[in-house]
């Protein structure tokens, strides 16, 4: 569970640090321009790191699937070099399926202008700025919203169908509680990552002249912030050894001060 939690806090990281500082810029200096072949590069990263996510957010479901339905087996099963195989799995497969992105992207004319409605370079707002024929960045991408997120959310489904099967038929209570209470944080990141990228992926499809241009702004931004923010918080509460760490050291460094003082 710690190797795919430390996973996780890279990939949200590096996705922080692929776009915060960009739209910092934009907010506070109003420094609104980026290179073309930047832009590439930024959009190559958003998209390989959100795709890392959704995969380690996968894994984690079949450590928690392992970890209940198999418990006497789980450290012969979950052993270091099988998380180090899929974690690398997981991210070559992101960085495969996306670099086409890049490309397809870079082949387009373009003569609409320059100004994209976000405060990153998504694949296909940067595609329409496009004269030419966009279908196949579009047909492409949602091949690849496919075969990441759809597959990843397949086995997200199946894992927790069967956890819900192994937890019911219990016969104690308690131990209902305590399992479930294992899964609580993991599907609480799962709401935060994927209720965004849905709505998104949705109203961009089936609501494009209902839904507010500032409303697809504001969801794609909370789409790349929302987890990076949100999953310290939710897995240092409800992880015993990360919150009784984080309070020594919080406790620790509040009696250096009072012995400076």
């Amino acid at each position: 569970m710690y190797y795919f939690l430390a996973m996780l806090s890279l990939t949200d990281l590096v996705i922080c640090s692929s776009t915060v500082p960009k739209a910092l810029s934009i907010f506070w200096f109003h420094l609104k321009k980026i290179g073309f072949d930047g832009c590439l590069i930024q959009m190559f990263f958003v998209h390989t790191l959100t795709g890392m996510e959704s995969g380690v957010l996968m894994l984690m479901a079949l450590d928690r699937y392992v970890a209940i339905c198999y418990p006497l087996r789980y450290s012969t099963i979950l052993t270091n070099p099988v998380i180090a195989k899929v974690g690398l799995s997981t991210f070559l497969r992101g960085m495969l399926l996306i670099i086409p992105f890049p490309f397809l992207t870079k082949r387009l004319p373009y003569c609409r202008g320059n100004v994209i409605p976000h405060t990153y370079c998504d694949h296909m707002s940067v595609a329409k700025l496009s004269c030419g024929n966009i279908k196949v960045n579009a047909i492409y991408g949602l091949i690849v919203a496919l075969l990441i997120g759809g597959f990843d959310i397949l086995c997200i489904t199946v894992s927790y169908t069967m956890i819900l099967r192994a937890v019911v038929s219990l016969s104690s209570a308690e131990a209902r509680r305590k399992a479930f209470s294992t899964c609580t944080a993991h599907i609480c990141a799962i709401v935060f990552s994927y209720s965004p990228a849905f709505f998104s992926f949705f109203s961009h499809r089936f609501g494009a002249h209902t839904v507010p241009p500032s409303c697809h702004i504001i969801v794609a931004n909370i789409y790349l912030l929302l987890p990076p923010t949100m999953n310290p918080v939710v897995y240092g509460v409800k992880t015993k050894q990360i919150r009784d760490c984080v309070l020594g050291i919080l406790s620790g460094s509040k009696n250096t001060k009072s012995q400076n003082i």
